[in-house]
């Protein structure tokens, strides 16, 4: 059985990036694969900002992605880039974390004018990371992730289609791993 971790790099509980992942996580799961979440906000801020490699909860987080066939980074849109809470973890990834793993970036902000943010500011830290089987992803308008009335997240159709899309190709690609397994 194939193993993701979905990374959330929103700094807010409350984001609709959750509404992204839940769906993320309820397609792979549906399809066999073993999903882990690493929420970023939810590590001790001291131990990112400090880079205390040696952190009980670093290294727990670290080895969940150390594990997996593959990675899903998903990060809210501020100022044309993905979150700051985001890029104090990714600073604490060994330079070759991401070598050999099939990784699926998703945003969600303001205006479809933040649409690039993935391929000119995500991209490139991930392909730092040693990433060399990134997937296309996808961009997501806050608009697009309505709440009901219970608090649930709800996907517009244009939206949960692009989603599903990209989700479906990252399954693909790491189909080749659970035959292997």
């Amino acid at each position: 059985m194939s193993q993701v971790v979905l990374i959330s790099g929103s700094p807010t509980a409350s984001s609709r990036l959750n509404g992204i992942l839940d769906f993320a996580q309820t397609i792979l799961e549906s399809s066999g694969i073993a999903v882990d979440r690493i929420i970023v906000r939810d590590l001790p801020p001291a131990d990112l900002v400090h880079a205390r490699f040696d952190s009980p909860d670093v290294e727990k987080a670290l080895a969940l992605i150390e594990q997996a066939d593959a990675v899903v980074v998903a990060t809210p849109v501020y100022k044309a880039a993905y979150t700051g809470v985001l890029k104090t973890f990714l600073d604490l990834l060994p330079q070759k974390a991401l070598v050999r793993k099939t990784v699926l970036p998703l945003a969600i902000g303001g205006t479809i004018a933040h649409l690039l943010s993935i391929d000119y500011s995500l991209k490139p830290v991930l392909a730092a990371l040693g990433a060399t089987r990134l997937q296309t992803g996808a961009y997501i308008v806050d608009s697009q992730v309505l709440r009901d009335d219970q608090g649930r997240f709800l996907i517009e159709e244009d939206a949960r289609k692009r989603l599903q899309e990209s989700l479906q190709s990252f399954i693909a690609e790491i189909e080749p791993v659970r035959e292997r397994v």
